[in-house]
């Protein structure tokens, strides 16, 4: 009886260290895992949506940009990154099909994270978005657009 009541604790207690260690890499990214999964890996693509060919992350999710950043610096302050997290990776990005190598590039953000940038973009994404390939949070604020893969943003 005893060996059986081992051999159901060891599972659960390496279940129980596994778990935590999901909160120690939210830590590190400011809650802004490049994929949702830790991931340390971040790959930025191009995508094809109602609004044209826009990049996205490795799994789809569309990635903005902020109006009011200036010269590759994130300017999204705490309350900012809230609402539009930041990609963050504990690795450089990679540039993914259809993206051009040369404009993706790294910024640290208003809260010292390494943030992603393509062209003179640092990237976001929007909590408002459910599922790969929404783009709920374009135009809002007439300060939030996706990011085509030529480095612009879809103003429309």
């Amino acid at each position: 009886m005893r060996a059986r009541i081992t051999l159901v604790a060891i599972p659960l207690a390496l279940l129980s260290l596994s778990a935590c260690g999901g909160a120690d890499r939210e830590k590190e990214t400011g809650g802004a895992s490049s994929s949702g999964k830790g991931s340390a890996s971040t790959s930025v693509e191009v995508a094809g949506s109602g609004l044209g060919d826009i990049l996205v992350d490795q799994d789809g999710r569309t990635l903005y940009a902020f109006t009011k950043d200036k010269a590759g610096a994130g300017s999204c302050d705490a309350d900012c990154i809230a609402v539009w997290p930041a990609l963050t990776s504990t690795a450089a990005a990679t540039a993914g099909p259809g993206t051009d190598k040369a404009l993706l590039g790294e910024a640290r953000n208003a809260g010292g994270a390494v943030q992603a940038t393509y062209g003179d973009w640092p990237l976001y994404y929007y909590v408002g978005d459910a599922a790969p390939g929404d783009v709920n949070g374009q135009g809002l604020d007439g300060e939030w657009f996706v990011v085509k893969a030529d480095g612009k943003m879809i103003k429309e």
